[in-house]
């Protein structure tokens, strides 16, 4: 095997052997997530870093290695099924005879996937998580209007030696649809009242310019080809280095992750991603072994600032096999009008912890947007196998929301992996809560938002963040019975609020939501869904709301082509 090191597994003192090849990323949308997830709140793969996500195909590969001995050696049918699964997805990755060789590999490429979906949606739904609300979440940004909509799409996979590219690319319709009245769309401008021109701050008062976290109408039928993700990469050291867009889902939660999520459109970025666990002298004797993440891009979509960037670094630590804690910031800085995007004005924001005064916030020294994220898990005593808790939190202009907890943004969970006497049955519910309780707070401006970058926390519209939005309130719980490694029946339900001090009147949203995923073959899944959802939200439509929507989705997984080491 060509290695370049070793890594000390958090479970085990021997070292599991490496290798210097390139791998692409999974999408976080993948089925892999959560086979892999309920693997670990199974008590298995111990360096499988939940909130450090996505995962490379070989990553993946190296946690399940560590775990495959345990997972075979064991009673357990419900993980060996899970594991099988995952090995044939991965088994161009220099798997042989269902077993993990570990050896080298050769070229991958071909058509990874190819799919449609096919969405009828009736009723009028909710698109604007800066605002009111979002309907339909963590898809990218896709778009969705009242009619039918469909998706349709493809992604292909190349990996040689250090190098691999992966490209998803699909075409996007959404029918014509009214959008919000002139006077709505007015008065939700008047809530984020400065306006920028050429360095000077312009009161909105009456005054709307259009801007894409405004879905105002009428709002033209869409048909688009976009790239979902579109990333070459290189891999030195453990690391992938890469440019263009690519996933991010900084957390451990399921429902939304405050810091990074899928909910918008990726961004282009240039990415260093440490994507084995890292063993550094006398840190991880007491931390364990570390991950870490940092990637840089512009965001698209802002009308005050425009033309600003973002960046964001992650470190994750696993100081025990069943306890793991990753630190995260997001800083948003730049814009026309503002300051310029320089070594300096990163460096600032890099590394200013300060409070900010009203003088450098306007002028050239501003550090920009900062927010600072901490996050969790914990497979809890007596119950290893069983139960997880985990906990994702944010807070804007503090160094960590640990140090500034009335000002911060919550999403606490629990994972219950398998029901005694009923293992395929897992039950995960999550809280949350964007709406802190200091006067900071009031009017939609603390959380995703900012005095400068006031739509800093968005991309083309949509927060990037978790969809639960600005002073935001509720929970998800979903009840999921397995029918494989990769196919399942799902009940879900939600409820959310937003305070009635930054929405006048607030809003209020309530799903029910079917989803079944099922193998009609190796190769073709059909994903089917069924959601009902009832809203109030009197500042948009007078009296309660309702939409129903149904999605088929079939995709086709062709085999990928592989050559000999």
């Amino acid at each position: 095997m060509p290695a370049y090191g070793t890594v000390e597994t958090a479970q085990h003192p021997g070292r599991v052997p490496l290798d210097a090849l390139g791998s692409s990323y999974i999408p976080v949308d993948s089925w892999v997530y959560p086979a892999m997830l309920r693997l670990y709140s199974m008590g298995y793969l111990d360096t499988m870093y939940l909130a450090a996500r996505p995962y490379t195909r070989r990553s993946a590969l190296h946690i399940l290695q560590r775990s495959e001995d345990a997972i075979l050696s064991s009673d357990d049918t419900q993980a060996q099924d899970i594991l099988s699964a995952l090995l044939n997805e991965l088994s161009e990755e220099g798997i042989t005879d269902h077993s993990i060789t570990g050896g080298a590999r050769g070229s991958v490429y071909g058509v990874q996937s190819v799919y449609t979906r096919l969405q009828g949606i009736s009723g009028t739904i909710l698109q604007d998580s800066f605002h009111l609300g979002q309907t339909f979440f963590n898809d990218y940004g896709r778009p969705h209007q009242p009619g039918f909509n469909n998706i349709t799409g493809f992604s292909t996979l190349t990996e040689r030696g250090r190098w691999s590219l992966h490209i998803r690319g699909e075409y996007q319709h959404a029918p014509a649809a009214a959008g919000y009245s002139q006077a709505l769309a007015t008065l939700l401008s008047q809530g984020d009242p400065l306006h920028f021109t050429g360095g000077d701050q312009i009161p909105y008062s009456g005054y709307n310019v259009p801007q894409d976290t405004i879905p105002a109408g009428p709002i033209a039928a869409q048909n688009p080809f976009r790239l979902v993700e579109a990333t070459l990469s290189f891999h030195l050291l453990g690391h992938e280095i890469s440019g263009g867009k690519s996933d991010a889902w900084l957390g451990p939660t399921q429902g939304g992750a405050m810091a990074w999520s899928n909910n918008a459109e990726n961004i282009y970025s240039f990415r260093i991603n440490r994507v084995e666990p890292l063993r550094v002298k006398y840190l991880s004797r007491l931390l364990g072994p570390v991950r870490y993440d940092f990637f840089y891009g512009s965001l698209k979509g802002h009308t005050y600032p425009n033309d600003d960037y973002t960046h964001s670094e992650i470190v994750a630590f696993s100081p025990t096999r069943n306890f793991q804690f990753s630190l995260q910031r997001t800083i948003v800085f730049g814009g026309k009008g503002h300051e310029p995007v320089t070594l300096h004005t990163f460096l600032k924001g890099f590394f200013d912890t300060n409070d900010t005064n009203a003088g450098e916030k306007y002028s050239r020294h501003d550090p920009g947007a900062r927010f600072s994220d901490f996050s969790f898990s914990y497979r809890l005593p007596f119950v290893r196998n069983y139960l997880t808790l985990y906990a994702d939190s944010e807070t804007h202009d503090d160094v960590f929301p640990i140090s500034a907890p009335r000002r911060a943004g919550y999403r606490p969970g629990i994972y219950l992996s398998q029901f005694p006497g009923a293992t395929h049955l897992d039950l995960r519910v999550e809280g949350v809560s964007t709406d802190c309780v200091t006067s900071v707070c009031q009017g939609g401006q603390n959380e995703y938002y900012e005095t400068i970058q006031r739509q800093a926390y968005t991309n083309k519209g949509y927060i990037f963040g978790d969809w639960i939005g600005r002073e935001g309130k509720g929970g998800q719980a979903w009840l999921t019975y397995h029918l494989s490694g990769n196919e399942w029946v799902q009940a879900s339900y939600l409820h959310k609020k937003n305070a009635k001090d930054f929405i006048p009147g607030g809003t209020t949203q309530n799903q029910f939501a079917i989803d079944v995923v099922k193998r009609l073959r190796p190769d073709i899944e059909l994903h089917a869904s069924y959601q009902h959802e009832a809203w109030k939200a009197p500042i948009y439509k007078a009296g309660a709301q309702s939409d129903n929507s149904f999605t088929f989705q079939l995709t086709f997984f062709p085999k990928l082509k592989s050559t000999a080491p």
